[in-house]
């Protein structure tokens, strides 16, 4: 390891050797994650027991573990942050622990066999920034509405009609009603019948001789999607969120 890396790693490593880089990781706050063949226990507000398996596990800096198997994103077993991590080598298999007080809780982890071993000194300062949602769909369009036609009009978001709330109510240069279905990613038949349900609703309700637009606006369409729109006369715009 390397003051440049942080990164420790041990392949088919030796229970007394794999026990002193996770106690040395765990010691330093690194991330410690341990592969291999282990059986895993828990006592707390309620019991279980997984007998032997091959299982990835992660000790967190903030006390979290999780043991994950091949199959799902939720781990099988798993200690919220908070909990304290100790690991030992007893009867030649290397053991590691993760227990808090309140409510008393262990999770014990068997290795029979360790197949990697590594711990990483992570530092991610960052927030998590939510993007390429409809709202920002919406306000992308907003901003510039010409990204949809030239001389669009923005009048009203979520403008209620008897078939539902539309994304974006306009008028384009020519003053007709346009309206805009927003979706953020490749959509389908039912997005086409949503719009043209809106197109309709507003058609009722204003005078007889108005006429209303609907445009689609998403990434991509299927090619049901497209003959849809072209047999009701709506339009489609490919934009995708920022």
């Amino acid at each position: 390891m390397t003051a440049e890396s942080a990164v420790e790693t041990l392949s088919y490593p030796a229970p007394d050797t794999a026990c002193d880089l996770v106690q040395r990781g765990i010691d330093r706050g690194a991330m410690v994650t341990l592969f291999g063949r282990c059986a895993v226990e828990y006592e707390g507000r309620a019991e279980s027991s997984l007998a032997p398996g091959d299982r990835h596990v992660t000790l967190k800096p903030d006390g979290a573990a999780l043991v994950h198997t091949d199959e799902g994103q939720q781990p099988v077993n798993w200690q919220p942050p908070g909990c304290e991590h100790t690991v030992a080598v007893t009867d030649g298999t290397l053991l590691v622990r993760s227990t808090r007080e309140t409510p008393a809780e262990r999770l014990a982890i068997t290795f029979e066999r360790v197949a990697h071993a590594a711990a990483f000194d992570v530092s991610d300062p960052e927030d998590l920034a939510l993007t390429g949602t409809e709202a920002d769909l919406k306000e992308r369009i907003l901003d510039t509405p010409s990204l949809v036609e030239d001389g669009l009009t923005p009048l009203a978001t979520e403008r209620e009609t008897p078939a539902g709330a539309v994304d974006i109510y306009a008028e384009d240069a020519a003053g007709r009603t346009v309206v805009l279905e927003l979706k953020r990613r490749r959509v389908g038949p039912d997005a086409v019948g949503q719009l043209d349900r809106y197109v309709e609703a507003l058609a009722r309700e204003l005078h007889a001789e108005t006429e209303v637009r609907g445009i689609l606006v998403a990434p991509s369409v299927t090619d049901r999607a497209r003959q849809l729109l072209a047999e009701k006369g709506l339009e489609f715009v490919s934009l995708e969120p920022p």
